[in-house]
């Protein structure tokens, strides 16, 4: 837990000092640059490696402070390991555990904005230090008639400032990923879809209660019990689920039955939504879930769903389940369906297109291909890395390619397997399968 001391007492909460605080950060950044093409006259072989950790430090440290929607982002870009230098890597996946938490004052401000009382008039018992501070909220713990309690408080500001936040987080974005003009609105119109939902804490309690109904079934996976007469747009109550996090979780050496258990656990969470309910929670990062001391999978925040619509989920699932990409033409249609290969190209592009999302496909859908796979092989991991970084270099693919539906269902897929990757859990894939016409 955070000491007092690193504790922020305010929050940049207008659109102006929002703002600020980036230009600040770009003159950093800019400085940065300076010094490090200072040291490069001096040094000629002097890589970028100094540069990306001053880069990735100053830039962290601002969204911190900012949290909100320009944290969100710099943990959705520590999970898709290709975009990014490592440096960048390393200091924006601290977002998925810990982001500096607010002070108490701030806290009590919010209950009394949306409650008007205070916590202790509400709770018998409300610890005014939280226990974790993510990206757009922070839990605190509190008791109410002996029971446990997890209270999530979103931080001021943060659901008004998404439109503006991005805005200002583009250039930054532009820069770190080097993606065209177009291709970066289509990624930033997506993420503030998807992030005004989740600073929604109503919309979030009604689909947490509606998901954890509908996965209830689910072998060794629980979930917690929401209040919603203690919740509000801002704040949410539900009961305390005791675990570990991945991290904790794996420094106890667990044996590589419970790894396989838990990492079941999550295969079916994650496939079952996805094939019987074409909705999936959407942010699969460490920080979500718990592990607790049952041995059990403990799905902690529904906050973000991304709902896939039938003209994405037939083609798509098609090509990763089914013997489609044996059929060049079936497959090329498939790709014309996703807005992967597009009207205008011509037939040496289609060529190129159809060849790269072939071998894109077909390594993705090796986990589907069996019916048991062994996530702690790191053969796959390594051909899955280095075909992304190959791809990443191409000037083909720094167009826009696909419809929006794979920003969020890539790095679904993608974060599933990384957790999978850190287990090193061999799970059975043919728990769900996908429904395909005709199938």
């Amino acid at each position: 837990m955070s000491d007092q001391s690193k504790e922020q007492n305010s929050m940049p909460t207008s659109k102006v000092e929002r703002s600020a605080r980036f230009v600040k950060t770009g003159f950093q950044v800019g400085g940065n640059y300076i010094k490090h093409y200072s040291k490069k006259l001096f040094n000629p072989d002097m890589d970028k490696s100094q540069l990306n950790e001053d880069n990735a430090t100053d830039i962290y440290a601002s969204l911190s402070e900012l949290k909100g929607s320009a944290l969100k982002v710099a943990q959705m870009l520590s999970m898709d390991k290709n975009l990014l230098p490592t440096a960048y890597v390393d200091k924006f996946s601290q977002s998925q555990y810990n982001a500096p938490p607010l002070s108490g004052p701030l806290i009590v401000q919010t209950f009394k904005k949306y409650f008007g009382k205070s916590p202790e008039q509400i709770y018998d018992k409300f610890n005014l230090r939280s226990t974790n501070a993510a990206s757009i909220g922070q839990v605190h713990e509190a008791e109410l008639d002996g029971r446990k309690l997890a209270v999530k408080i979103q931080y001021p500001g943060v659901g008004d400032s998404i439109s503006s936040d991005l805005k200002l987080v583009k250039p930054f974005a532009f820069r770190l990923l080097g993606m065209s003009e177009k291709e970066l609105d289509v990624y930033m119109r997506e993420v503030e879809e998807r992030l005004l939902e989740e600073t929604d804490y109503e919309l979030e309690v009604r689909r947490s209660i509606e998901f954890s109904t509908a996965c209830a079934n689910l072998n060794n996976v629980v979930f917690p019990e929401y209040f919603p007469a203690l919740s509000s747009k801002r704040i949410i109550t539900m009961s305390w689920i005791d675990g570990q996090h991945l991290k904790e979780f794996m420094a106890t050496n667990p044996s590589q039955e419970l790894r396989n258990q838990i990492g079941q656990a999550l295969w079916d969470f994650y496939n079952f939504q996805q094939h019987e309910l074409r909705a999936v929670h959407a942010d699969p990062h460490p920080g979500n879930f718990m592990i607790t001391p049952e041995g059990k999978l403990g799905c902690i925040d529904f906050g973000c769903i991304k709902e896939m619509p039938e003209d994405f989920y037939y083609p798509f699932f098609s090509l990763t389940s089914t013997n489609l990409l044996d059929d060049k033409a079936e497959t090329i249609k498939a790709f014309r369906e996703l807005e992967m290969i597009l009207p205008k190209d011509s037939p040496q592009q289609i060529e190129f297109y159809y060849t790269q999302y072939k071998q894109m496909i077909g390594l993705f859908a090796k986990p589907y291909l069996g019916t048991t796979f062994n996530f702690g092989e790191t053969a796959f991991f390594d051909d899955l890395y280095s075909f992304g970084e190959q791809i990443a270099k191409m000037p083909e693919f720094k167009q826009a390619r696909g419809v929006k539906h794979f920003i969020y269902v890539n790095r679904t897929n993608f974060g599933l397997y990384n957790i999978l990757h850190e287990l090193k859990a061999e799970v059975r894939t043919d728990t769900f399968k996908p429904h395909l016409v005709g199938a």
